[in-house]
């Protein structure tokens, strides 16, 4: 089967909110979706698109999905690229289909003068830990996530 990796278009948002909604529930985190379809396709596809997704199909069917945004470096002075959701279909798992987008991406940053790939992977991950690292990545183990959200973000917002 062929494996092909193509930009999403706006008539690919339902297969992209099935596409989050399927990692979700493999990470364990379906209970904080939330997001809007209609606002979705908005940030996605609108006037002002805050991030990309390629589609990954085999044999012409859809069977993964990454989801990416631009970041910058101000060490490099350069952007990156930032890996947001990654997701491949667990029947498609060991199709190739999850190194195909991950070259696309580095492909992306290679044409963009971008000075690096980043993503984020739940501790727990092993299986997808070890695909990684395969593919050359490296744990960040000195670097830890912060957030602001909810209450606190507008707590703060208001400060």
């Amino acid at each position: 089967m062929t494996v092909a990796i193509r930009p999403a278009a706006p008539a690919d948002l339902p297969l992209i909110a099935r596409f989050i909604r399927d990692l979700a529930a493999y990470e364990k985190l379906a209970h904080e979706v939330r997001f809007d379809e209609a606002k979705l396709g908005e940030k996605l596809f609108g006037a002002r698109p805050y991030a990309e997704v390629l589609i990954g199909e085999i044999g012409g069917e859809a069977q993964g999905f990454a989801l990416f945004f631009h970041n910058f470096s101000t060490f490099e002075g350069r952007p990156g690229l930032y890996l947001e959701d990654l997701f491949v279909r667990p029947e498609a798992r060991g199709s190739g289909l999850g190194k195909a987008l991950l070259a696309h991406l580095a492909k992306l940053c290679v044409e963009r003068d971008c000075a690096r790939l980043e993503w984020s992977v739940l501790d727990w991950n092993t299986p997808s830990i070890g695909f990684y690292k395969s593919l050359g990545a490296k744990l960040m183990d000195e670097w830890t996530v912060m957030r602001v959200d909810g209450e606190a973000l507008i707590k703060l917002a208001s400060q």
